[in-house]
């Protein structure tokens, strides 16, 4: 029944964002070649322009918008704006690519109980936020009755044993 009152729809994970473009060749080709996405089959019955992409477990759904015109252009980068995270392997590397490719970008630290989170934010070419950082760094610790956990698996063994000492920090 637990399962049921924490999780009433029986949600089982996400399956994608959609984003309005302006332009969706520039599009395909941010999410592609800068983030990786692979495109995907989209359903013909669709009578609107647009394409999917799949990667890290998630579809990104862009849609062509009809009037461009109309999509305000976000110029300032804002951690506190609305955005989609990704986890990854080098915050150097990510670093020396963004510069390598122009794209400009604001870095930010989380420091929480000893342990630092690096983040880089970005915006694709319609102005929506990226965070690229090395979440899995922080614990993820529910505020009562459950146990920690991780956004990676691999750091979850070494969060468990650090539970006791991380809780009695909080």
């Amino acid at each position: 029944m637990k399962d049921v009152v924490g999780n009433p729809l029986r949600l089982k994970s996400v399956n994608h964002i959609s984003l309005i473009c302006k332009s969706l060749d520039e599009s395909i080709n941010f999410y592609q070649n800068i983030l990786g996405f692979i495109p995907i089959r989209r359903p013909g019955s669709f009578d609107f322009d647009g394409a999917w992409l799949f990667g890290y477990g998630i579809g990104i759904h862009l849609l062509q918008i009809q009037n461009p015109e109309n999509i305000p252009m976000k110029k300032e980068i804002n951690p506190k704006d609305n955005h989609i995270s990704f986890q990854c392997e080098s915050m150097g590397l990510v670093q020396k690519c963004l510069e390598e490719m122009k794209i400009e970008y604001v870095r930010a630290l989380v420091e929480e109980n000893g342990v630092k989170v690096d983040q880089m934010f970005f915006h694709d070419p319609d102005g929506f936020m990226i965070e690229i950082c090395n979440c899995d760094n922080l614990p993820v610790i529910p505020l009562a009755g459950d146990m920690v956990r991780s956004c990676s698996r691999l750091n979850l063994d070494a969060l468990q044993q650090q539970m006791p000492q991380v809780v009695n920090q909080i």
